[in-house]
């Protein structure tokens, strides 16, 4: 089967490496987000999907946006039978989904119809769900609306941050997209409408989405800040200087909402509940660092606070 394949960062990298290696399927190009600066130095960065099609000598589409003529007029030219996507990142027009005779089929990263659109594994773990998993599904017009070819299951670990969770659904879900076209181009394959119970949703994190709020409960304030662990980053203030903070550990004692309080066992932040234990910390401009370096190069004042 020939295929566009197209998708953005390093969630979608295992699925596209298994096509490259699949002896059934040819990648004839690889639709991908412009580059864009990143990292401190703010260079011009390909991304990771980018990247691995450019190891392999596979031409690269990065159109502004996939309406583009010129990229409708490319895709034609390339006649793929199918169009397989991973978090590519742009809404796709009728146009280019009309292209391909298999149309568009995406993995994504939930139980559909939970936690439709960008961030589902985020939201999955800042609502405490038990269970995640990804499925396949035939791309319409509607955000996540298409009949589902498969699915998988995978257990939400107490420690699993979106990070963690992410690289086990990129590489379950990678084999699931792969056998979902094998099915498709056999003829083996339906998909099957969604339910129209259980439909949430999952918008895309903006960064205040990570500003902890300590008059919270210590589980909400935990689930928070594994959901938004690598990005975009928990944090909270002290002083009038942001703090990124990692994963906490909740303890059994009690402060007052927002005290922080520095001891040779470790930094405790009161909640509305019971305290948290801080583990790692980021002050601005500098690396991650364990909780208590940070605070005795702080020299916090008795009575201190955090925002």
């Amino acid at each position: 089967m020939r295929i566009v394949f197209a998708g953005t960062p390093d969630p979608a990298v295992p699925s596209l490496r298994r096509f490259i290696e699949s002896p059934r399927h040819e990648v004839v190009a690889v639709l991908t987000r412009p580059d864009a600066v990143a990292g401190r130095g703010r260079k011009v960065t390909r991304s990771p999907v980018g990247r691995l099609a450019d190891e392999h000598g596979i031409p690269v589409l990065t159109p502004r946006r996939p309406s583009e003529p010129e990229f409708i007029e490319q895709l034609t030219t390339l006649a793929p039978d199918c169009c397989p996507v991973v978090a590519y990142g742009a809404l796709l027009p009728q146009q280019a989904l009309d292209i391909p005779r298999f149309g568009w089929i995406n993995l994504h990263f939930s139980l559909l119809p939970a936690w439709r659109g960008a961030a589902p594994v985020q939201a999955a773990i800042a609502a405490g769900d038990e269970f995640t998993g990804a499925a396949t599904f035939q791309i319409e017009a509607g955000l996540d609306t298409g009949p589902v070819f498969g699915v998988i299951t995978e257990k939400i670990a107490v420690t699993d941050t979106a990070g963690t969770l992410l690289d086990k659904l990129a590489l379950s879900g990678a084999h699931l997209l792969e056998t979902t076209l094998d099915g498709v181009e056999d003829g083996t394959l339906q998909a099957v409408a969604q339910p129209t119970e259980g439909v949430s949703y999952a918008p895309k994190l903006a960064v205040e989405a990570g500003r902890i709020r300590w008059d919270q409960p210590a589980l909400a304030i935990s689930r928070l800040i594994r959901a938004v662990t690598p990005a975009p980053g928990a944090f909270t203030e002290i002083g009038g200087a942001r703090l990124k903070i990692g994963p906490v550990e909740m303890v059994e004692e009690q402060l007052p909402p927002k005290a922080i309080e520095v001891r040779k066992s470790g930094v405790f932040v009161g909640t509305a509940t019971t305290a948290v234990r801080l583990d790692q910390v980021q002050p601005q401009g500098k690396r991650m660092m364990a909780a208590l370096d940070w605070a005795r190069g702080a020299r916090m004042q008795p009575g201190a606070v955090v925002e």
